[in-house]
C-alpha cells in the first residue's frame, strides 16, 4: 500500500479498491492485516467501507448492463473506481465510529446483472465468484459468517478461522464449510452444492433436529429438493469441474443434451437459444463454448447435429430440425 493518505478513510477506499481490482495476492493480505493491527477501529472501518462500495456498486450500475473482468475477459469488468467518492461515502457511514473500539458489520448485498460474473474479496480473507443474475448478502462479524443466497449461484473460497463458522442458506438449505472450497445455486426444484476442495455439511431446515447433516468431500455434489430429501453424486471431480466451468467464462458440455446446453447459455445471454424439435433437445453434445457466444454454439449445433438455425431475431436464436 502506496501513500500518502489525507484521512484513515482514504486509507480504507485505497484497500477496498485494491481488493476489488482483481489483483489481490499473498503480498497484500500480509500488509492488510498490518495494517489492521495498527489501530482496533480498522477493522469497522474496513467492513463498512466494503459495504459503501457495493452500495455505490448498486446504485451505479445501469439497468441490464453488462461488464467484463480483469480475470475473466469478455465475462464482467469491475465498473467502479471512484476512490475519492467512496471515501466520502465511507467517511458517512463511519461517523461516530473511530475512536471505539467496537466492530460493527453491516450485512451487505451483491447483486449481479444478466451476463456478469464478479470475484468478491471478503473481509475474513474468504472470496466469491458470483455468477450471472444473482443475488445474496454477506454478514461477517466476531462470532459468525453468515451468507444468505437469495437467487442464482456463487462460489466460496472460505479462509480457514474455526472460531468463526462460514454458512451458507438458500431456499431453506444450509451449508456449512469445514475448510473448504464450494458453489451453492438455487435451482427451481431445489439448491445445489458443489465441493471442490475440503469438507462441506449440508442439510434443509426441516430436518435439522431429527436428520444428520451430509458430508460432502471434495469432488461430490448434492442436490436438496423442496422436501429436504438429500440426493448425494457419487465422487465425480472432473463432473463438478466442468459444472463450474463458468468461472472462467466457459460452459463445459460433456454428454449434456441440447436442451440442458441451451438452458445454461440462456443464463448469461439476453438472446435466448430455443429448440423446437423435442428429439433434437434430447440430443447430447460434448465442448467447451464461451458463455457469452450462443451464436457461436448454435453454428457448432449446426454442423455437429445436422440442424437448422435461424437467427434472424435480436433476441432469440431458434434451432430445429
Amino acid at each position: 500500500m502506496t501513500g500518502p493518505f489525507e484521512t484513515i478513510e482514504d486509507e480504507a477506499a485505497s484497500w477496498v479498491a485494491r481488493m476489488d481490482s482483481g489483483r489481490w495476492d499473498a503480498t497484500d493480505e500480509a500488509a492488510l492485516a498490518a495494517w489492521l493491527a495498527l489501530d482496533a477501529t480498522r477493522a469497522g472501518l474496513l467492513l463498512r467501507t466494503q459495504a459503501a462500495w457495493a452500495a455505490a456498486d448498486l446504485a451505479l450500475i445501469p439497468a441490464g448492463s453488462a461488464a467484463t473482468c480483469d480475470d475473466l475477459p469478455a465475462v464482467v469488468r469491475p465498473f467502479w473506481r471512484r476512490r475519492n467518492v467512496l471515501a466520502g461515502l465511507a467517511a458517512t457511514i463511519v461517523a461516530g465510529v473511530i475512536g471505539t473500539t467496537r466492530i460493527f458489520a453491516p450485512e451487505t448485498r451483491y447483486v449481479t446483472n444478466l451476463g456478469e460474473i464478479r470475484r468478491v474479496p471478503l473481509a475474513d480473507g474468504s472470496t466469491m465468484t458470483i455468477n450471472s443474475a444473482s443475488a445474496l448478502t454477506v454478514r461477517i462479524d466476531a462470532h459468525t459468517r453468515q451468507i444468505a443466497l437469495v437467487q442464482g449461484e456463487a462460489w466460496f473460497e472460505v479462509a480457514h478461522d474455526p472460531a468463526r463458522p462460514f454458512v451458507v442458506t438458500a431456499a431453506g438449505v444450509t451449508a456449512q464449510a469445514l475448510g473448504t472450497a464450494f458453489s451453492v445455486r438455487v435451482r427451481t426444484t431445489g439448491v445445489e452444492i458443489l465441493v471442490t476442495d475440503g469438507t462441506v455439511e449440508t442439510r434443509h431446515a426441516d430436518t435439522a433436529k431429527v436428520i444428520p447433516a451430509t458430508r460432502l468431500i471434495a469432488g461430490q455434489r448434492a442436490f436438496v429438493d423442496a422436501q429436504a430429501a438429500v440426493r448425494l453424486e457419487a465422487d465425480r471431480a472432473s463432473a463438478v469441474d466442468r459444472a463450474l466451468a463458468w468461472r472462467g467464462g466457459m460452459i463445459d458440455l460433456e454428454g449434456d443434451t441440447l436442451a440442458t446446453a441451451a438452458e445454461e447459455f440462456n443464463r448469461y445471454n439476453a438472446r435466448k437459444i430455443v429448440v423446437s424439435d423435442p428429439q433434437l433437445a434430447g440430443e447430447k453434445l460434448d465442448g467447451v463454448f464461451r458463455i457469452n457466444d450462443p451464436e457461436g454454439f448454435a453454428l457448432a449445433v449446426k454442423v455437429s447435429l445436422n440442424a437448422t438455425v435461424v437467427d434472424a431475431a435480436p433476441d432469440t436464436i431458434r434451432i430445429t430440425r
